[in-house]
């Protein structure tokens, strides 16, 4: 059986397929098992737990939030962390993904401000009211960097994202919402799910990259850190190569933690059911 616990739609984020195409993509993938994981968002939920009922693929609720990590030692950093098999009704969660769906709104207003000020030093036409709602329309799940980035590219003002965020989107950034792992847990375990650390060793991505390459300090930090506050740690992932899948592996083992894994797939491109996952992983999940 294909599993994938890592799947993202523009239903609810940024992936580039509603939950409708998503979940017929992996009907046709043959993926037997499988979370929707937006981005601070519940909004595919409802659909993904009826459409896959409808389909006989077997489905857990799914989530991925942003984190600012503080370790004991160090700075802060941004993590993202998978919530599983939650009640997607729990009004606490549902208040506060709210709450952080409108700071995302704030937060992109507050850097085209920013955009816009580099755009006068560089006698770049600034962007309109106009400009900024036809960024918005053009998302379809949560306001992010990503959509201001494509759409900058779609203007001619860089050639692609990655000039986007090196010429601006880096220099122009604004904090995310300050969710910390201890609320995280929190909320995630109140409403009867379980938390995972998302790609730990993801070098292109959020992830304690940011802190070490190092696998074996970056499993003492997870060690030190976050215990008392997860029940996972995703070992599959597309950006994990195999070193890093058995360290992680054996670290779940250790520590009698869950070991998940998926595609991290926002459709661009489609790599649903690529990564491959063990059966007994689906197991963590059946009550």
């Amino acid at each position: 059986m294909k599993i994938d616990l890592h799947i993202h739609t523009s239903t609810g984020s940024d992936g580039a397929l509603p939950v409708e195409e998503v979940i017929k993509e992996a009907q046709r993938r043959n993926i037997g098992f499988l979370s929707i994981t937006d981005h601070d968002s519940l909004e595919a939920q409802s659909q993904a737990i009826s459409l896959t009922k409808a389909c006989g693929i077997s489905y857990v609720t799914g989530v991925e939030l942003n984190v600012t990590f503080q370790p004991h030692a160090g700075k802060p950093i941004s993590l993202d962390f998978l919530g599983y098999n939650f009640d997607i009704d729990n009004k606490n969660l549902r208040e506060k993904l709210s709450l952080m769906r409108a700071y995302r709104e704030k937060r992109a207003s507050e850097i085209l401000k920013k955009i816009n000020t580099e755009f006068i030093k560089e006698s770049i036409a600034q962007f309109t009211v106009q400009d900024m709602q036809n960024i918005r329309d053009s998302v379809d799940g949560s306001f992010g960097r990503p959509h201001i980035a494509a759409y900058m590219v779609k203007k001619g003002i860089v050639r692609d994202i990655q000039e986007a965020f090196d010429r601006y989107l880096v220099k122009c950034d604004v904090p995310k919402y300050p969710l910390s792992l201890t609320e995280a847990s929190k909320l995630i375990h109140d409403a009867g799910g379980i938390l995972v650390l998302a790609h730990g060793n993801d070098p292109g991505g959020t992830s304690l990259v940011t802190i070490t390459k190092d696998l074996g300090q970056q499993t003492q930090i997870i060690y030190e850190n976050m215990l008392e506050y997860i029940n996972g740690v995703e070992c599959w992932h597309p950006r994990h190569d195999s070193k890093t899948v058995a360290h992680y592996l054996e670290f779940t083992r250790r520590y009698q933690l869950i070991a998940t894994g998926g595609s991290d797939c926002h459709q661009k491109p489609i790599i649903m059911g690529t990564v491959a996952i063990p059966a007994e992983v689906a197991r963590h999940f059946q009550h």
